[in-house]
């Protein structure tokens, strides 16, 4: 092996290795051939036939690169970097475009001929005594040449003109070639696309090119490079194809190949092209005598008309538009200002550079399909496409579609980085603008597509967050306001304070979104699912995070010091401090974790407690002329809010402000003085005051700052004395909304102070009778029930003043708020006073007797009252799903209710909303009824309000709405009426006769409110399980002749064609009881049912704890008035089948921890002849509550029966409910709507279920036939291939054991026998079975007979089908002639129709049909028996 050259080696070296290798004879890594031109056809392949030329150049030919062009769709898809540059349409994927327009390297680098420079003239530099050339000025050249081109510098002019100097004085001037090639040139065969736009091809009558065409010379192809004889002949070559392919072409074809190139071109390469070829006419006209000059001709043509063509994704479409030719030369005519020698260096004019001072063209007006970039005004306006806006606003200053006014979002977003202020607070100010517009649904019908997720993904959040970085105070100002802008929702802040004094109003849930992130945990391993919320969190970068959860993404990048330094340092103008304190409270409303980073953000809190809560502030601020430059060290109602906010989270942040921050003397100061005493202005002090009684309120919820109600009892009761006079107020003061929420804030404040003080007896009896060893007690509150008790006077004398003015209706739809304040006071009340022990009990019940005497039942029989009730379904949100639905531009991961725009009228939320107040009364009936059982009676009118019994006929079947942060704000509050006016109907079924005829209806909302109750609420769903659900005074049926009911259904086949058996048992020593008997049984156990659902729900019982401590009004337990999490409904919609479910996870979570249960206790078995009895009564009775639950995953749960270990099956009284629910799940209507491929709720596959189910079956079934019914359920034809083949394929050992007789099996057989089987596979696997002997009629009845049917129908098919299939059928046909066995022969060859009633389960034919009989004897090529009687099988 010859060594490689070495340093240090010299020519010598080289010249001895060069002999070495020509010795060795090897060969060369590198052969240089003369490769023949392909355009010149096979005649000149050789060398020898090419004629030599005299610079003869190498050619390299790359050997490894084949002569075809290999395709390109294996290739990878490419990935465009300028997938996002540009703007595209939202059909147009760049990569597509790129894949289709890419060329193989063979048709670039296929041939590489050496550059001809023998023809080039080459100047030798002017000798000179200089020891170096002279430099050369521009100014020494004094006559300059017109350039062809038009674009060039002054400098480039004079350098061409010196080098066309120098060429005159060097060139031969015999050499002129130009003109040759224009007298040989025709158009190439790529044409100019601007001369294919600008002036079609001339045609004669044929529609073929004229013969002018060859008399012109090619724009493209010059043979520049090449030798002088090759030149030319190359040149001619390609001019006479060119000119073959155009005679070859009609008009029309011609113009669609035009169209083409326009559209597969680069428009910078059109552009370049044009060019070429109006320089190329402009030298034409100047060699011709008499012809006009170039600009006159250009300027005409350039005005008229063209046709534009361009051809998208979605097919060809056309616009016309009329503009002038930009590409022409510009002139000083064309400029609006026009320049004057005087000015300093314009005495040579570029105006290539003063193009950019023209007036702008006008818009195109498109007609088109496709979507175009969206643009906003400066106010975040959409500016319509076609807008022809004037240039003075300041809207044309960008590149892309330079006459169109507004800026795109890209632009915005590349103007926000700028290094000029103005503009990066512009572009902030624009894009604020944009979102608050976006929120608010303006852009919901013009724009594709969600404007909030675009800029999310974009990066817009952090954006704002690095803006807020900034030293400018004006783009601090502009990112706050545009991060307002995309957090804060002012109407869902306003709705929140409005329903602030609603029953359990103070308890919300927190805006944190749904945790969709978490679907890359199922790759995640034990030990990491493990580990907290907090940590994953922390470990993923912040765009990861805020991709879900905006405010934890904006927490994690130390969002909440910057805001401090803002206000503590920036201290900025008032407006940006108000932002800031909305967008904290919107931080706070987010979750307890959120408002414990506020707190323990270093000296944020001191700093808004120090600034904008002060004790005295200048008083000059009242003043109606006072201009408020700054907000810092005034008193700011915003402020407090959102320290009641904050509060809201936790007893123990509560508890951290009021004795840190020394929020009880700055409560003391804002309530002690009237707000009209307070030197701020009126609105603002009202507010001021407002919020402080709310934070008040929310303290006392906890049971704290309670001794501030002794220092301030003289206010309160001022206050309260006041309270009737603000009718007086109603028409004449402007602040009369404000007063009324201030008014419905001291009455929240005094309900909890209430509830508290209810308290201080039951803490001081534990006190005093707890020993040493019993641990830390809680102290009683500083506030007694009789401090407290002298309250009620005041509110009932109220409430009875506000009652009368519900017949004036504008008057009463703005004290409604106060009023239902006052009733939930009452309510309140009445529930603690009966718990005192220094109550007097008579006392007590002479108040209850009067307070219904003289106030509420004149208040019910008010015609207003009825009005009321009948607004309860308009105003619905069961009723009306439509009116909780999601902003347009929702988003997850920033949660909102949707209030963007206010809720309508008649809506919950709306003004016109009756359930607020109704929610109220009925709270207060129920705690006086409560007390006075007497009193029941009294309020039977209330279930009998015709508006009531429809909204609850209309509530209860429909489907809720799905649950979202605005629906479960939304439906908590409709919830509450629902249960009071259950509750209040569970108190008159005992005790009203006439109560019977709503028992059902009462009962099915019972049943719908309990799969529907959203987290927090677990006392009531416990309520409902305890003293309704299950109470046999709300099933009538059962004592009314349900049970015969139904055993004559049964008998008489009602709701069914057939009558619908039910398999016995293996199992000998019980009888097989009729439903009735079954349905008599359960309604006599249904206190033992209650018994067994109750304590199911152990797992509940925490939240269960701290749902009753809120709704008893146990304030000093109360740990938060922030509800949990709402990621569902408490209980599934499934729940009646939740005793099973959860045994069967017992089980099987026992199984797969490797323990056996081998024996089964009787309380289990008793757990599930519970819950088969219920979901019996309730599929009987109440079948419409489980409506909703699909009928494939109540099968599902049903085999859980199976599924549990064991012969738990074959237990008499399970063996007997499950054969009865199996018969009702067989009827026709619920067979029809059996869909076992749809996703099933909590079930993964029923694939892998069946699976389980057929390996119990082989395992432990002992043939039952119950058990095989459920096996046989899911092979109808209708239903997956994949289970019948599991069954006949790798489980064929169950079809010995499938032995359910044919009477006994509920379903018809020809929902197994219809359509006919199209599965080749199956239909092998039914043969081979039947041929086998592993299916045998004596073994499997029912699977025999539907593999005989799909058999004979296969192998009697005449169908046009595929070579295989009709192989198959063939070869099965003449294998089944063949058969020893004649009763299977006789089976499958005479089969006609599936019969249950038969004993094989089929009819057959006595003689074959006669075209079966001849295609028998094609198939077999015998002569069968013609007479072949049938005789019955053995």
């Amino acid at each position: 092996m010859l060594s490689r050259p070495k340093p240090g080696e010299s020519e010598a070296d080289l010249l001895r290795f060069q002999n070495q290798f020509l010795a060795a004879r090897a060969s060369p890594a590198v052969k240089v051939v003369k490769k023949a031109d392909k355009r010149r056809g096979t005649g000149g392949s050789g060398d020898e036939e090419r004629p030599p030329l005299q610079d003869s150049r190498d050619v390299v030919i790359l050997d490894d690169f084949p002569d075809v062009l290999p395709a390109l769709t294996p290739a990878p898809p490419k990935k465009s970097k300028f997938k996002n540059a540009g703007v595209r349409f939202a059909d147009e994927d760049p990569e597509e475009r790129l894949e289709c327009h890419d060329r193989h390297i063979m048709a670039v680098f296929s041939k590489i001929i050496e550059r001809d420079t023998s023809a080039a003239a080459v100047t030798m530099p002017v000798p000179t005594g200089d020891p170096f050339p002279r430099a050369f000025h521009r100014s020494e050249i004094k006559n300059e040449v017109k350039v062809e081109s038009g674009r060039k510098s002054i400098f480039a002019q004079k350098i061409a003109a010196k080098r066309a100097a120098e060429e005159s004085v060097t060139a031969p001037p015999a050499v002129e070639t130009r003109h040759i090639h224009r007298r040989l040139a025709v158009p190439g065969a790529i044409c100019s696309p601007g001369s294919a736009e600008e002036e079609p091809f001339p045609s004669t009558m044929d529609g073929k090119p004229d013969d002018d065409v060859s008399t012109q010379r090619p724009r493209i192809i010059t043979g520049e490079g090449l030798g002088s004889l090759e030149n030319e002949r190359e040149v001619l070559a390609i001019h006479e194809e060119n000119l073959q392919k155009l005679h070859s072409m009609t008009q029309e074809e011609i113009l669609q190949e035009q169209r083409k190139l326009l559209v597969h071109l680069d428009p910078s390469l059109v552009a370049f092209l044009k060019s070429r070829r109006a320089v190329d006419e402009g030298q034409e006209r100047r060699e011709k005598p008499g012809h006009p000059e170039p600009g006159t001709e250009s300027q005409h043509g350039a005005e008229e008309t063209v046709k534009d063509f361009s051809v998208g994704v979605s097919g060809m479409e056309e616009f016309v538009r009329t503009e002038k030719d930009t590409r022409m030369e510009i002139t000083e005519v064309d400029l609006p200002i026009k320049p004057q020698k005087e000015w300093i260096h314009m005495n040579n004019v570029e105006f290539e550079k003063l193009e950019w001072i023209k007036d702008l063209p006008h818009p195109r007006q498109r007609r088109t399909k496709k979507g175009m970039q969206a643009r906003f005004s400066l106010k975040g306006d959409l500016i319509p496409p076609n807008a022809d806006l004037p240039t003075h606003l300041g809207l044309h200053h960008h590149g892309e579609e330079a006459e169109r006014a507004g800026y795109s979002l890209q632009e915005l977003f590349h103007l926000c980085r700028s290094q000029i202020i103005q503009q990066r607070t512009l572009a902030l100010q624009v894009l604020g603008h944009v979102v608050q517009k976006a929120k608010a649904g303006e852009f919901a019908s013009s724009l594709k597509g969600s404007v909030l997720r675009l800029l999310l993904d974009a990066g817009f959040l952090f954006l704002l967050r690095f803006s807020l970085d900034d030293t400018v105070d004006n783009v601090i100002a502009a990112s706050v306001r545009a991060l307002h802008a995309l957090l804060v929702s002012p109407e869902d802040e306003e709705y929140l304070d409005q329903t602030f004094s609603w029953y359990q109003g103070m308890a919300v849930f927190p805006f944190t979104p749904n945790s969709e992130e978490e679907e890359e945990e199922e790759e995640l391993t034990l030990m990491e699912k493990t580990q907290g919320k907090k940590s994953k969190d922390e470990n993923k970068p912040d765009p990861d995070v805020a991709r879900y959860d905006v405010i934890k993404g904006l927490l994690k990048t130390q969002f909440l010091h910057r805001l401090r330094y803002i206000l503590e340092v920036v201290r900025p103008v008032p407006t940006v401090v108000l932002d800031i304190l909305d967008i904290l409270t919107r931080v706070a409303r987010h979750s307890s974790e959120a408002c414990s980073q506020l707190l323990a953000c270093p000296r944020l809190i001191e700093t808004i407690v120090r600034e904008f809560l002060p004790i005295h502030w200048d008083p000059w601020v009242a003043e109606p002329g006072h201009l408020l430059t700054s907000l810092h060290g005034v008193a700011c109602a915003t402020a407090m809010k959102l320290i009641r906010v904050l509060a809201s989270g936790g007893r123990n942040a509560t508890a951290r402000l009021l004795n840190k921050f020394e929020l009880k003397s700055r409560l003391s100061r804002y309530i002690a003085e009237d707000p009209q005493d307070l030197p701020l202005r009126r609105e603002e002090a009202i507010r001021l005051s407002t919020e402080a009684f709310r934070l008040w309120a929310v303290a006392a919820g906890y049971g704290q700052s309670c001794d501030l109600y002794r220092d301030l009892y003289p206010v309160l009761v001022k206050i309260l004395q006041s309270l009737p006079h603000l009718l007086s107020d109603c028409q004449e003061n402007p602040t009369f909304p404000l007063s009324i929420q201030r008014a419905t804030a001291v009455v929240t404040l005094l309900t909890h102070v209430t509830q508290t003080a209810g308290c201080t007896a039951e803490l001081q009896a534990r006190l005093s009778s707890s020993g040493p060893g019993d641990g830390e007690q809680i102290p009683p509150p500083p506030v007694t029930w009789n401090q407290v008790s002298g309250l009620r006077p005041f509110l009932e004398t109220s409430l009875r003043r506000s009652v009368q003015e519900i017949s004036r209706l504008e008057t009463w739809q703005a004290l409604q708020p106060l009023t239902t304040t006052y009733i939930i006071y009452l309510g309140v009340y009445y529930s603690v006073c009966s718990q005192q022990p220094s109550l007097n009990p008579i006392d007590c019940l002479e108040e209850v007797e009067r307070l219904t005497s003289e106030v509420l039942l004149p208040l019910l029989s008010q015609p207003a009252m009825h009005s009321m009730w009948d607004l309860l379904r308009p105003c619905s949100a069961l009723c009306n799903p439509l009116s909780c639905s999601p902003a347009p531009e929702s988003i997850p991961s920033i949660v909102s209710l949707s209030c963007a725009g206010r809720k309508p009228l008649m809506s919950l939320a709306g003004s016109k909303s009756p359930f607020p107040f109704l929610t109220a009364l009925l709270f207060l009936i129920n705690n006086v009824t409560h007390i006075h059982k007497g009193l029941v009676s009294k309020y039977t009118s209330v279930l009998d309000f015709k508006g009531l019994k429809d909204y609850l006929l209309q509530s209860w079947p429909t489907r809720p709405p799905s649950i979202t942060p605005s629906s479960a704000w939304i439906l908590r509050h409709e919830y509450h009426l629902q249960y009071f006016v259950l509750a209040l109907a569970q108190k008159m079924a005992g005790t009203c006769p006439d109560y019977a005829q709503h028992a059902s209806l009462h009962h099915c909302v019972a049943m719908a409110l309990l799969s529907r109750l959203l987290p927090g609420s677990e006392h009531l769903a416990h309520e409902l399980l305890l003293g309704l659900a299950f109470n046999p005074e709300f099933i009538p049926e059962g004592k009314t002749g349900g049970p015969e009911a139904a055993d004559f259904s049964d008998i008489l086949h009602l709701g069914t064609s057939t009558k619908l058996a039910q398999p016995c048992s293996v199992a000998a020593g019980f009888p097989k009881p009729r439903r009735g008997v079954l349905l008599g049984e359960s309604y006599q156990h249904l206190p033992f049912i209650r018994a067994c659902y109750l304590s199911q729900f152990v797992h509940l019982e925490p939240a269960l704890a701290s749902s009753q401590v809120a709704y008893h009004g146990r304030t000093y337990l109360v740990q938060s008035l922030l509800l949990p999490e709402v990621k569902g409904p408490i209980l599934p919609s499934d729940w009646p089948f939740f005793p099973l479910i959860s045994l069967y996870s017992k089980v099987t979570g026992a199984e797969t921890r490797g323990a056996v249960l081998n024996s089964l206790p009787p309380d289990l078995v008793n757990t599930v002849t519970r819950n088969l009895q219920w979901v019996l009564l309730l599929e009987t009775w109440r079948a419409r509550v489980l409506q909703n639950i699909p009928a494939a995953a109540k099968l599902a749960r049903l085999m859980c029966v199976f599924l549990t270990g064991g012969d738990l099956f074959l237990e008499g009284p399970v063996h007997c409910y499950t054969a009865s629910l199996l018969a009702l799940y067989c009827q026709p209507k619920v067979l029809d709507s059996l869909e076992l491929d749809a996703p099933l709720p909590g079930l993964a596959s029923f694939h892998d279920l069946y699976i389980s189910v057929l390996e119990q079956f082989e395992g432990v079934s002992f043939g039952d036939p119950l058990f095989g019914a459920f096996v046989l359920l899911p092979l109808q034809r209708r239903f997956s291939v994949q289970l019948r083949l599991a069954v006949f394929g790798e489980h064929v050992s169950t079809l010995r054991a499938l032995g359910v007789p044919l009477k006994q099996f509920p379903v018809p057989l020809e929902r197994y026998t219809s359509p006919p089987e199209d599965n080749l596979n199956l239909l092998r696997q039914y043969f081979r079975t039947l041929v086998t002997g592993a299916l045998r009629h004596t073994w499997c009845p029912v699977l025999y007979a539907v593999a005989v049917a799909h058999v004979n129908s296969f192998i009697f098919s005449q169908d046009r089908t595929t070579q295989e299939a009709d192989t198959a059928r063939r070869s099965m046909l003449w294998k089944t002639w063949l058969l020893v066995d004649e009763v299977l022969k006789k089976h499958l060859l005479y089969y006609k129709v599936p019969n249950p009633e038969s004993p094989m389960g089929i009819d057959l034919y006595e003689q074959l049909p006669p075209i079966r009989l001849n295609y028998l004897q094609m198939v077999t090529k015998k002569e069968p028996k013609e007479n072949m009687q049938m005789s019955d099988p053995e």
